[in-house]
């Protein structure tokens, strides 16, 4: 699943936005739980592997170290890094992209639901 290509100009290259070897070590297994059950959820074994959750541990952890790295890059000419930085980046793959606009306009709606409760429940304690 790695591009030998690619994969070698991703660790010489060296850039602002590219963290030291020392500053990519991190906790193995922090999402193993987590991942247990989304594989169940899509099909997998209640209790899979543990090499096979490491393994889809490891592709993630990588994926997502990989996109940030290229947004923080993109916004390093604005320099601040935002939400429509990663939008931009999965703009051409359109199920993500929907998928997290989706998310993110559900998030405003909790927000905004959030805020309605806290008011009412605030003109409910004055009247008391």
């Amino acid at each position: 699943m790695h591009n030998s290509s690619t994969g070698s100009n991703a660790k010489t290259k060296a850039g602002p936005s590219q963290p030291s070897d020392v500053s990519l070590k991190r906790k193995r297994g922090m999402f193993q739980k987590d991942l247990q059950h989304m594989m169940y959820g899509f099909g997998d074994d209640a209790n899979p592997l543990p090499e096979t959750v490491a393994l889809v541990e490891d592709i993630v952890v990588e994926y997502v170290t990989d996109l940030v790295h290229k947004a923080q890059d993109i916004a390093s000419k604005r320099g601040k890094l935002l939400t429509e930085d990663f939008l931009y980046l999965i703009r051409k793959d359109h199920p993500k992209l929907h998928r997290c606009t989706e998310l993110l306009s559900m998030n405003e709606e909790l927000k905004q639901a959030r805020k309605v409760f806290d008011e009412n429940e605030e003109k409910l304690a004055t009247m008391d």
